[in-house]
């Protein structure tokens, strides 16, 4: 399954989060979300999430499930994945942390944000909150790093 996750995984390799909007330019012109690989991906997700093997654990309006820890083939990331329609836990970024979200229904954002990539700074904090319908979230955190509280 890891090898779904790879053009993202590859997209945000090296990326600099600071600056959330160049960090945003820089994942787009690397992995645009309205291109063709991007549709694939996408169905692919969307399988994943109706067989199960993603999202799998919590109950609306926040599901979650883990991917793949921090390790040798996921390019400097954890990798956990959340199927959302509201708020989630507030939570730490010491790293920063780089989103890539699928619209499901509706006209969702994230952080006020519509589907794409959507970017965290390191030491950023927040309730992510989906608004407007229900999304499907990737998470790569740098470095596997987030604290919850």
């Amino acid at each position: 399954m890891l090898s779904t996750f790879l053009p993202l995984l590859r997209a945000a390799e090296g990326v600099d989060l600071s600056s959330p909007s160049a960090a945003i330019a820089e994942l787009t012109r690397r992995f645009d979300p309205k291109g063709k690989p991007a549709r694939e991906l996408n169905a692919a997700l969307g399988q994943l999430l109706a067989t199960g093997k993603i999202a799998e654990r919590g109950e609306a309006p926040v599901k979650f499930g883990r991917v793949a820890k921090l390790g040798p083939d996921t390019h400097g990331f954890s990798i956990d994945v959340v199927h959302m329609s509201g708020p989630g836990l507030v939570h730490r970024h010491p790293n920063g942390e780089v989103n890539y979200c699928v619209a499901l229904e509706g006209a969702p954002t994230f952080e006020g944000q519509p589907p794409g990539w959507v970017v965290l700074p390191p030491e950023s904090t927040h309730v992510p909150t989906v608004a407007g319908g229900r999304m499907l979230i990737v998470y790569l955190l740098p470095g596997g790093l987030i604290e919850f509280g």
